[in-house]
């Protein structure tokens, strides 16, 4: 048996090295992508709240949203905006309770970028200062509003204001109070109006109050278990939630809980309960109601409440659709939010013109 010559054991050697080399290349590539994976994987299981944070920060990067801080005297307002105020009335965008700015892109992914638009944490929420000196009634929360439209000198010319829930009830009581600074209203299955007919969330408090468990608000969860069933109850549809992403909800909410329901107790007094139906005649702005027909928090019988007090009142009632209708239905909200300004619009330019 011959030996190998010198030059073929150096080119074996070579050969070696060269399968090394393509081995560790192989082993350092499956790192360089491992990583990111691993660090996703890990975010999902163990830090589930800052993925849904940096899920919040990338969709407003994605729509072009930008945030930013506007202060009053010594309060701090945090909002986010797109686009820049011109020729078409610019729009103002509250959210509902233990929510926040970013609970609108849903719906701002189908509207066009040439709108001015301005989501803003409401008071006590997310960027926007906490204290617990301030009144989060219902006025107290228009009051604020207002510091906000001042802030950022929004109500240079008049401006078209959304609002949803907690925020609806806020949008049309400052509709009611600063009339010249309104040109339209859309109202999202507002609150504040009395109850017709008991939803099966106001049907929920009536017994808590009773067995003296009020503690236990089914919008303010603590548990995932719970989290879910607030799912179910602000929803017709139904989403399939991972029990981490609901741990994560939850995560998010916790250090926020002792303030939700301060402002919750604030928003159901007396003083506030009832504010829109108190305030709705004074509406003058063209408005448009949209509510869900399932709406399990409050009940969609609301929508005739505010029809037979505001003169010419547009009202879309969605099929198949909860209280949360700007998640569930942002396509068909933003689509309905578009016709109605360029009614109002149209109805504008009539007028100049006779």
């Amino acid at each position: 048996m011959s030996r190998p010559s010198p030059d073929q054991v150096g080119q074996s050697c070579e050969e070696g090295r060269m399968d090394l080399d393509v081995l560790n290349m192989f082993v350092i590539a499956g790192g360089t992508l491992a990583i990111p994976i691993l660090a996703f994987v890990a975010s999902f299981l163990l830090w589930p709240s800052a993925l849904i944070k940096i899920y919040y920060w990338y969709w407003r990067r994605t729509l072009g949203m930008q945030v930013k801080y506007a202060n009053y005297d010594d309060y701090q307002f945090c909002y986010s905006y797109r686009g820049r105020s011109g020729h078409r009335p610019s729009i103002l965008m509250l959210h509902g309770f233990s929510a926040h700015k970013d609970m609108w892109l849903a719906v701002v992914k189908f509207l066009p970028k040439n709108l001015h638009l301005v989501c803003v944490d409401m008071p006590g929420h997310e960027g926007t200062t906490r204290s617990s000196l301030d009144d989060y009634s219902i006025y107290g929360q228009v009051k604020r509003i207002h510091q906000f439209v001042e802030s950022i000198n929004l109500n240079r010319k008049p401006f078209h204001l959304v609002g949803t829930s907690m925020g609806g009830n806020v949008a049309g009581v400052y509709a009611a109070a600063y009339p010249t600074e309104i040109c339209s209203l859309s109202l999202v299955c507002p609150a504040g109006l009395p109850n017709v007919t008991e939803s099966k969330f106001v049907k929920q408090l009536r017994e808590l109050k009773e067995s003296q468990s009020i503690d236990r608000i089914p919008l303010i969860p603590s548990t995932p278990e719970e989290m879910a069933d607030m799912l179910k109850l602000c929803s017709y549809v139904r989403f399939k939630v991972p029990q981490q992403i609901l741990q994560g909800l939850v995560d998010v909410r916790i250090p926020h809980n002792d303030f939700y329901r301060k402002l919750f107790l604030e928003i159901v007094d007396e003083k506030s309960r009832n504010s829109l139906y108190e305030n709705m005649s004074k509406i003058k702005a063209t408005t448009q109601i949209i509510w869900g027909k399932q709406d399990q928090v409050l009940d969609v019988s609301g929508a005739d409440i505010l029809a037979k007090s505001i003169p010419d009142c547009q009202v879309h009632i969605l099929e198949n659709c909860g209280h949360t209708v700007v998640v569930e239905r942002p396509r068909k909200t933003a689509k309905l939010l578009l016709e109605f300004l360029a009614t109002v619009q149209n109805a504008e330019n009539n007028k100049k013109l006779a």
